[in-house]
């Protein structure tokens, strides 16, 4: 049966991964239960921020999610996160809480990696001044390979012989080996592809492994990362050099700490906020625009107002948000997340108890995020688990195949019969 997807979270010491994890979690859209069974104290429940069908449908009005939130078609998806420990240099050789780190790793299926990008914390994560932080993104992805690449070379002889003996193929023989992290033959088949091996595998030249183990990690572990804590003056000329070294896709400027900062002033009534918003409302704000209550909020005092505007020229109005949203829209993206909405009536988009299917009104009540390329058929097992699958319709009442493929406005809102065909 298919998994949640899952994102993992890395980051040395005081890299402000832990301020990332609560900014990630503790998320005003938070509604309902989660549709997780079991949380440990390693993993937590961040929010994705998707389009939801029900905007194209008109219906945002009716819109009312099981879990998480949706608010004017922008919807809030519960997605789990894993809070990876121990990233030191030499985790691949059991520094550190390395074991424990690189054991969790191979869990995830793609990572977010926090990046003290003010350079005021050394590899470890101690106070400094004038730190690269482009290394640590250097060594972290280098104890990955060579974490993956010891353990293949281990057993790279008897590896070898199987692989002759049973007249395998390449594809199988890795699959076999990578299987541990997560892997799948397509994983592995792509990565083959993307170097575009000819040589035979008994023939590889340690080279070549080093080659298939780095396109590997590529594959396996795509990577976020969040260049926190911009708001610190020493951050520009760090964050201008990483831009020139990695690509632009993988890179989210952020400041955790200001998320958490502005989303505890809204809680307390002082200022109206929402998550990933490039604006603050202030009690002065309603005043000026003709409210003379101030729209309820509370009165802040000079400090607090200070505050609230050194943040709005070191971030918001500079970077466009804290970026924390950013973070998991960018995971998802390089995962091709698919969110899939199931409904009990596809003429209604209802999935509530009534007397009719959608009866109590509301409309597009569960979401599953599923990885790119997932089937009908996968998306029903996931859903409904072995109960018997009679047929399935789409939108418009269209009979889907359960070997058709999701994605984003295609075979996305699904209605499962069960029972025999």
């Amino acid at each position: 049966m298919p998994r949640d997807p899952l994102i993992g979270l890395v980051g040395k010491p005081s890299s402000g991964k832990s301020t990332m994890l609560n900014s990630l979690t503790d998320a005003t859209s938070k509604v309902g239960n989660f549709p997780f069974t079991t949380i440990d104290p390693q993993r937590a429940v961040g929010y994705l921020r998707i389009p939801c069908a029900c905007a194209r449908f008109n219906l945002q009005s009716r819109c009312a999610p099981n879990y998480g939130s949706c608010t004017d078609g922008l919807r809030s998806v519960p997605i789990e996160l894993l809070d990876v420990a121990g990233l030191v240099p030499g985790a691949h050789l059991g520094r550190g809480l390395g074991n424990r780190f690189l054991d969790d790793l191979r869990h995830a299926d793609a990572l977010v990696h926090v990046v003290d990008v003010s350079g005021s914390t050394d590899e470890e994560g101690k106070a400094t001044r004038g730190y690269d932080p482009s290394r640590d993104i250097v060594w972290l992805r280098g104890e990955i390979v060579r974490w993956i690449q010891g353990n293949l070379m281990e057993k790279w002889g008897s590896i070898k012989r199987r692989h002759v003996a049973i007249k395998s193929n390449a594809v199988d023989t890795l699959q076999n080996q990578f299987s541990g992290y997560g892997s799948t033959t397509q994983v592995v088949a792509r990565c083959l592809d993307r170097i575009g091996i000819k040589e035979r595998l008994e023939h590889w030249s340690d080279e070549t492994i080093e080659k298939v183990v780095n396109a590997f990690t590529d594959e396996k572990f795509p990577t976020v990362i969040a260049l926190n804590k911009i708001d610190n003056p020493d951050a520009d000329k760090n964050i201008a050099k990483i831009a020139k070294q990695q690509p632009p896709e993988s890179l989210v400027l952020t400041s955790a700490i200001s998320e958490i900062f502005l989303r505890k002033l809204a809680k307390q009534g002082f200022i109206l906020y929402t998550e990933g918003s490039d604006q603050i409302t202030t009690r002065e704000d309603l005043i000026e625009d003709g409210d003379p209550t101030g729209g309820g909020l509370k009165e802040m005092d000079e400090k607090l107002k200070n505050r609230i505007e050194n943040l709005k020229d070191m971030v918001l109005f500079r970077f466009g948000s804290t970026g924390v949203v950013e973070v998991l829209s960018r995971a998802a993206s390089l995962l091709g997340l698919v969110p899939v909405f199931s409904v009990r009536s596809i003429a209604t988009f209802g999935s509530g108890s009534g007397a009719t299917a959608g009866g109590d009104g509301k409309v597009f009540r569960d979401c599953v995020l599923v990885k790119k390329g997932t089937t009908v058929g996968e998306v029903y097992r996931k859903v409904m688990g072995d109960a018997p699958l009679a047929y399935v319709e789409t939108v418009g009442g269209v009979r889907v195949s359960d070997e058709d493929v999701v994605a984003v406005g295609k075979n996305d809102i699904l209605s499962f019969k069960v029972g025999r065909a």
